[in-house]
This record gives C-alpha cells, structure tokens and sequence, in this order.
C-alpha cells in the first residue's frame, strides 16, 4: 500500500514526540517531512535555563539528534518557516519558496514570547528567553555587562534570573503581581520562595508596571507606571506566551486563543491537526509537558487509525527545582468557602504543605520544601480517591531524610508524570537492560526526558536498586510459556505488522514452541477476532449457522439449547420440544441454571433433522461468551412487577447473542430488592427499585464468593441497557483474554471504567463497535450453512 505524506509543521517537542508516537504505532505508514523555523534539532526547550546557568551543554539537551530523522526516514527541512497552507489542494508553502504536498497535516507551531508593548522594547539589549539563539545573547551580553532586569516573576523569569547570577551579574526580577508564580503558587509558598531566592543575590520589585525602556540605541534601563526608574545593561523579557497560530488563522483554518480542535486534535479543515501550545482544547490552552504529550498520544493513535480514548483534558501539576528550591503544586490550591483546607508549616525547616479538600476529595495542594508526596498527591486527584486519616498523615509528615520514599511506591505509581513512567516500568527496565544511570533510565523510557522535575526521584530510585535493601522483583507476565511477549505486546505487534493468522503470529513474533499450546492458541484466535472482526474462528463448537448451534459433549454425542430469551417459552416451543424428544428417543433432558431446556444424548447423524423440525433458534452456553442472563420470573418470595426486568433481559440477550469475550460473562436481572436473580454475585447485575436500575460488575459466585461492586443508578431502562452493552464491549477492548471481568475491573479501575461510559460520546462509539462486531460475526456464522 502506498504511503501517505505525513507534514509536521514546527520541530518542538510536542510535534516530535507525536512522530515517535506514530512511529510506534505503524512505522511504515507514512513518508513524514518536518519543517523547523529554528536551525537545530529537536531539543528540549524547558532545559534551557540550565544551559543559561552552566549545568549543561546544548547538545546535552538534544532530544532527537541528524541520525534520529535519518534512521527513520523523515526529511527534515531546518531554518525554514511554513508561511501558508493551501488547504483545498494540500500543499504548504514555505519562505524558501518550497511547496509540498501532503496527505495529513499537523500543526505544532508552539508559541512566541510575548513582548510588552512599550516605548523602547526594540532597543539593543533587550532579549526575549525562548530559544537556544536567545539563550546565547544572553550569555555573551553578560561577558561585558554587570547589571539585568528581569521583567516577569514566572517561573521562566526566576530560572533566568538564577542564570544570570550564575554569570556574575546583578539581578532585579519585575513582577507585576503582588506575588511570584502565583500561577502555580499560593501566597505562603510565593514569600517562601521569593525569601530563599534573595537569600541567593536576586532583588526582587513586585507590583510594578512597566511603562518605558530608556537608553539610547542600548538599554540604560526601565521606568515603571509609578515614575520610579532602575538601572540595567540588559532588560531579559520572560512575560509569557501566545500560541503561535498565525499561519493556521491565514489558512482559514478556526481559531480562538489558538487553534481550535476536537477530541482528536481534529481542526476544523479535515486531514488537517495540531498539537502542543498552539492548540485550544474545549476553552483550554496548554503549556505544560505532561497534557502536550497526552495530545500526541491520541493523535497519533487516531491518525494510524487505531482504537483510542478521546482526549478529555490534563489534571495540571507542577513539580519543579527552581534555583535549588523544591515546590510542587496541583489543581485548585486556592479553595474557595466551599472547600477545606489542611496545613503544615515549619519556617525554620523550610517546609510547607497545603492540602485543599471538597467533599473529602483532595482537589488541589501546594507543597515547599519537601515535595515527595506529590506523586501520590496527583495520582489522589486524577483517581478522585477520598483520602484516608493515614495518608494526609503520610503527606503532612516530614519526610525522614534516611528513609526512601521510593521504596514504599507501588510499582504502578508514577515516577515521571510527563511521560507516564511508573516505577515498575524502571525496575523491569533496570532488571532486564542492565541501566545503572540516570541517562540510561532516560534513554531506554524517557523519565526525566521532559521538564527534568523527576530526575531526583529516577535518581533515588537508582539508589534503591542498587541497594542491599532491593528485594523486588518485576516478573514480566507473559501470554504463556510459548512466547516472552505479553498480551499487549503481542496485539499491537499484530495491529502494527497486520498480522492475520494464528500461524502469522506465531511465526513473525518468534514462538518458542511453533504450534503453540491451549492457553496461546484460543487467545491468539480471540484478538484476531477482535482486530478484524471478519476473522473466522474454528470454533470447538460445531457450528452451522445463527440458527443452528449443536455442542459436542465428552460421550461423543450431541446437545441442543433452544434460545428462550430471559427463559420465557410457550406451549408450541414446549410441544416441539417434547416431540423432538418421543420421536429421537433422547436420553436426558435438562433443565439448566440459566432457566433454559436442554436436549441431551443427541447423536451426529440426527443433528440436520432435528435442527430441521425443531425449527428454533438455538443457544450457545460453550466458550468465552455472554452466557444467558437468568432472570427472577418465580412468585414464590413476591409478586412484584417483572415485566420491566424481563423485558431488559430479552433485549440485552438479544444484543448479546454470540458475542465472544475474554472470558465468559454472567448476567442477572433481578425486578426487585429480593434480588432473585442473585445480581449481586455475577460479572453483571441489574437490580430494579422503585426509582430506578441499580447496576452492578465485577461479581463471581464460584467457590469463592466475590460481592459486585455499584457502577451506577440508571433512571431508565435505555440507560441500563447503554450502560451494559457499553460495559461489555469496554472489557472486550481492553481485557486480556481469559481475564475475569473482576480481575479486569481491579486492573484498570473501577473509576476509570465510570469516566469512560458516563462520558455519553465514549459510551456510544462503544456500542456502535459492539453493533459492528456482532453484525460481522452473525455473517460468519451465516456463511456456514
């Protein structure tokens, strides 16, 4: 198949770090071109004050260096800015005269520096802090002049300032509010700060307002709105950002702020998408690492045309080491009258934390000082946990300075929260790769790759490894014995190479043993199944077609279950029935668990009659199926209205009908609070009461009983029934196979599965895929008559 051209426009970190996405995804599907204003490679813009301050070289903060473009084939086009967009013939042309075409366009133009608009801002020696270009006027003006203003208190403004301190010049830093980074900082935590920074040289003028830069053709220094004046050699311009969206407003592409986009990065011209600081996402516009590289993420899945969650938003945190400071901050740290608030503070230590609380829920915090709780402190508000008396305890504490916070982390917490890394992703790596380095660590899974916020705790967690005191151990959970791949290794290789056979897989993929095993074999088939729904499964069932469905028993001979939906039958099904049993002369005849009738004894040669004159349509109770929903229909404990229930039950069995998932699904529908149908014990349950349908998952009632847990309260039998079929089709997407629904729930999150089907868009394209699944499957089936 041919490839699409595939145009980057801006060479940052959000647009690369979707490339690499893509690439990872189907790294033959597209011939990419980058174009990048600047004359360098992909670097990490955030470290740049360390560059300004000597920790580090500009190579040293090289993401994605010549032989990164080349080894993977993307023509790179450096020193070059895309000036227009043709979007009705695809071309883009640039200021070089270059036009090119292309299939799909992304935008990730990032933003320019603001520049107040004052008298003299144009005067030499007045230098903006964005780029590398920028960094080394800087650094040459220092080497013949002593005294700088910094003009903005953010935090861009205060890592400059600790640069030009680290030059050997005197630094005034001037904010117009009454506090520093009073963005990501509350009022106690900005003097904090602002006192341990004069501690270190820099003169702060707060709640000042530039009115005029004076000098001559050089800079002499600034006049504020008050009439006061202040010297300087040098005026360093860090007052923010906008999103450089130009170009895109020249294309007639929309935009507000920044370019307007859907929740798949989609703008408003097709083919057309943008990512990063140039984009607005439902009234938002983003400017840390964390949310630019959740965008990418999703784009880039949604470009390959692969399954993907939408993108819904970023819970915003800070975590950072500003001049040698430690500060953290997450959510509304504010509060308002509807919220509470907990606090420590300790000025001689240095330290503070504030805890904001709504309805028990932590809703936002500030720490200084001793930010290694906010890690879990984000991971509390992503997950809307209620916190426990214990772990405000653990939070509010101070830290012991002999102990290791890494060491009482969960393998599944995050380590680096830009890049998604969780400490057991490190240990694994650590363990399977040898890594003994920082730069190891950041190579191999990009921790500490972003705004460098974590690179103290990859640090510890270095230590800890290499400690006597290590003794954990990640044991990689493969598929099975026959392969060292997991699960979801071995289906996105499979989306990735499209592969389509059990053989295929087994084959390219390297299986230890060539003709696999019991547990392999049926989960290869499944994700086949589920990849490409038109994939016919041999099933150890014999099956014909929808209506004709014989299971082989262990004698050798045959059963039959008429499908009686929500275990309701008639007197001509029962005649039919009875009939089929005097004139074949059947051994047994059941009734099963599920209230359903079923035919047993039944021998080979007689299974096209009696599918012929029994003329019903049949069930299927063998493998990984939804199994038939029982249903309360007695009136022995009451006499309460089942109408309702029964009739929710038919319809979801029918919805249901033959649909394969990783393990086999129970469902009960009870009409009342007696819960007849025992809800409460099955993977699904559905109680009814008097204002509505409680509905309940993840139960079991084998040997070991395990309770369902709440999903939600639905007010309407259209939303029980949305509700379980977007359920259904969610644990098919994401299980592994011969995952139990409860296992699956434990995994990923009872709240996560809330977030995605109470989100009305998610939950339908859930079930527009379950309608599509079992639309392909019934035409398998019918193709074997």
């Amino acid at each position: 198949m041919e490839k699409q051209k595939l145009v980057l426009i801006g060479n940052g970190m959000a647009g690369i770090n979707c490339i690499e996405e893509i690439l990872k995804n189907q790294p033959n599907a597209f011939d990419i071109t980058v174009f990048g204003s600047e004359r360098h490679y992909n670097y990490n813009r955030i470290l740049l004050s360390t560059v300004l301050q000597g920790a580090t070289k500009v190579e040293d903060i090289t993401i994605n260096d010549r032989s990164w473009y080349e080894e993977n084939n993307i023509q790179l086009y450096t020193g070059e800015t895309v000036i227009k967009v043709d979007t009705m013939n695809k071309v883009i042309l640039t200021d070089q005269d270059r036009k090119v075409t292309y299939d799909k366009l992304i935008f990730a133009t990032g933003s320019v520096p603001f520049v107040l608009p004052v008298p003299g801002a144009d005067k030499k020696g007045v230098i903006n802090f964005r780029t590398i270009e920028d960094c080394q006027k800087i650094i040459e003006i220092s080497q013949n002049h002593k005294k700088a203003v910094v003009i903005g208190g953010g935090l861009l403004g205060l890592e400059a300032a600790r640069g030009l301190l680290n030059l050997g010049m005197e630094v005034d830093v001037v904010h117009i509010a009454e506090h520093l980074m009073e963005r990501q900082l509350d009022p106690t935590a900005s003097k904090m700060l602002q006192l341990e920074l004069e501690k270190q040289g820099m003169n702060f003028l707060l709640e000042k307002a530039t009115d005029e830069i004076i000098g001559g053709t050089q800079v002499e220094g600034l006049r504020f709105k008050d009439g006061t004046v202040v010297k300087a050699d040098a005026v360093i311009m860090a007052v923010g950002v906008r999103p450089n969206v130009q170009v895109a407003k020249d294309s007639g592409i929309d935009t507000n702020r920044a370019i307007l986009v859907d929740d798949f990065l989609q703008t408003s011209v097709p083919d057309i998408y943008a990512v990063g600081e140039c984009v607005e996402h439902r009234g938002t516009v983003y400017g840390l690492v964390k949310p630019l590289y959740e965008q990418g993420r999703v784009l880039a899945k949604h470009i390959c045309k692969m399954e993907s969650e939408r993108y819904s938003g970023s819970t915003l945190s800070t975590q950072l080491k500003i001049s040698g400071v430690d500060v953290f901050s997450v959510g509304d740290f504010l509060g308002d009258e509807t919220t509470k608030t907990i606090t420590h503070y300790d000025e001689l230590a240095g330290i503070y934390k504030k805890i904001v609380l709504k309805d028990e829920k932590v809703i936002g915090s500030v720490l200084f000082g001793d930010t290694k709780s906010g890690n879990r402190l984000l991971d509390i508000i992503s997950k809307q946990k209620v916190i426990t008396d214990e772990e405000k305890a653990l939070i509010l504490q101070p830290t012991d300075p002999n102990g290791s916070q890494v060491a009482v982390m969960e393998h599944t917490d995050l380590i680096c929260n830009c890049n998604g890394v969780t400490k057991g992703t490190i240990i694994e790596a650590c363990q399977m790769q040898g890594l003994s380095t920082v730069e190891d660590v950041k190579k191999c899974t990009k921790a500490s790759s972003a705004c460098g916020g974590c690179k103290p705790l990859v640090t510890d967690l270095l230590a800890y490894i290499q400690s006597e005191d290590f003794d954990e151990v990640i044991e990689k959970e493969t598929l099975c014995s026959c392969t060292t791949l997991t699960d979801e290794e071995i289906v996105a290789e499979m989306q990735i190479r499209n592969l389509r056979s059990v053989q295929e897989v087994m084959t390219e993929l390297g299986w230890l043993k060539a003709e696999g095993c019991s547990t392999c074999k049926p989960a290869l088939q499944y994700y086949l199944g589920m990849i490409y729904p038109e994939y016919e499964v041999k099933q150890t069932s014999l099956f014909i077609n929808e209506r004709m469905n014989a299971t082989l028993q262990s004698d050798g001979t045959y059963s039959l279950t008429p499908q009686m939906y929500g275990g309701l039958t008639n007197a001509e099904e029962l005649r039919k029935i009875a009939n089929i049993v005097d004139q074949y002369q059947l051994p047994q005849v059941a009734i099963t668990s599920e209230q359903r009738v079923t035919l047993m004894g039944i021998q080979k040669e007689d299974l096209e009659s009696i599918w012929k004159e029994l003329d019903l349509p049949l069930s299927s109770t063998y493998g990984n199926t939804v199994q038939n929903i029982k249903t309360c229909i007695g009136e022995t404990v009451c006499t309460c209205d089942k109408h309702q229930a029964l009739k929710l039950a038919i319809d979801l069995e029918k919805k249901t009908d033959y649909l394969t998932t990783p393990y086999r699904i129970k469902m009960g529908v009870s009409a009342c609070m007696h819960n007849g149908a025992g809800s409460t014990t099955k993977d699904i349950g559905v109680i009814q009461f008097d204002r509505g349908w409680e509905i309940y998952v993840g139960g079991s009632s084998g040997r070991n009983v395990r309770p369902a847990q709440l999903l939600s309260v639905a007010d309407s039998e259209q939303e029980v029934f949305d509700m379980i079929i977007g359920f259904i089709q969610y644990y098919r997407e994401t299980a592994k196979f011969s995952e139990r629904s409860w296992e699956w729930i434990d995994r990923v999150n009872l709240l996560h599965i809330r977030e995605v089907l109470f989100d009305f868009e998610l939950r339908q394209q859930l079930i527009n895929r379950l309608e599509l699944d079992t639309h392909s499957y019934k035409k398998v089936l019918a193709n074997h008559m």
